[in-house]
C-alpha cells in the first residue's frame, strides 16, 4: 500500500520512462513498481549474496560466492539462467535453505541482463546509491546542526550535483547513447536529455 501511493504520487508529480528500480528484497516495491510505473525490479546482487551465504556454514561460503559469481558472469540471461539451475541442483541436497533462496531470487537478482550488457555492471546493485548516501551522512555529519531546511538542501543539492558531473562526464556511469537505445521513444535526442 505505502509503495503503491508512493510511487503514483511521483508518477503524478511527472515520473516517466522508469525500466527498473533496484533495490533489495521487497515485496511491496515490486508489486507497486510493475503495477504504477511497469517497471522491473533488479534485486541487490551484493544483498542478495548476504543473504545467500548466511544460509550456509562459514566453512562453505567460498565456494558458495564463487559458484554463484559462475551465475553472475555468464554472457546471456538464458546461460546464467541454465547455470543458475544447475547451482540449484548442485545444492539442494546439501543446503536447501540456499537452493530456496535461489529459486525464489532468480528471476529479481538476474533481471539487469535484460538490459543492454554494457549497462550490467553499474545496475547489478545499490552500491553507487549506498556510496553516495555515506558520503551525505559523511558531510552532514561535519556540519552538525543546520541552522534552517534551506542550508541542507544546498548542501546536499551540491553533493547531489558533484556526483551527477562525476556519474555522467568522468566516470562514464552510463553514455546517453546507450541509455537512449532502451527508451521507449526513438525520436529522443541524447544532446536534449544531457541538456536536462
Amino acid at each position: 500500500m505505502f509503495w503503491g501511493e508512493f510511487l503514483r504520487a511521483l508518477a503524478d508529480r511527472g515520473l516517466r520512462g522508469v525500466k527498473l528500480i533496484i533495490a533489495d528484497e521487497h515485496k511491496g516495491l515490486k508489486a507497486a513498481a510493475a503495477k504504477v510505473l511497469g517497471a522491473t525490479i533488479q534485486r541487490c546482487r551484493v544483498h542478495f549474496m548476504r543473504n545467500a551465504l548466511a544460509c550456509v556454514g562459514k566453512k562453505d561460503r567460498p565456494i558458495v560466492t564463487a559458484a554463484l559469481r559462475t551465475a553472475f558472469d555468464q554472457d546471456t540471461l538464458a546461460e546464467s539462467k541454465d547455470h543458475w539451475a544447475k547451482l540449484i541442483e548442485a545444492f539442494q541436497p546439501r543446503h536447501t535453505k540456499l537452493a530456496e533462496l535461489m529459486l525464489r531470487a532468480e528471476d529479481d537478482v538476474l533481471s539487469y541482463k535484460t538490459f543492454p550488457k554494457a549497462h550490467w555492471r553499474q545496475i547489478h546493485s545499490t552500491n553507487p546509491l549506498e556510496r553516495l548516501n555515506k558520503e551525505i551522512k559523511r558531510r552532514t555529519n561535519v556540519v552538525g546542526i543546520f541552522p534552517n531546511e534551506q542550508a541542507i538542501r544546498r548542501l546536499v543539492g551540491a553533493l547531489m550535483l558533484e556526483q551527477n558531473d562525476e556519474w555522467a562526464v568522468s566516470r562514464r556511469y552510463m553514455t546517453l547513447e546507450t541509455v537512449a537505445a532502451i527508451c521507449e521513444d526513438t525520436t529522443i535526442d541524447s544532446a536534449k536529455i544531457a541538456a536536462l
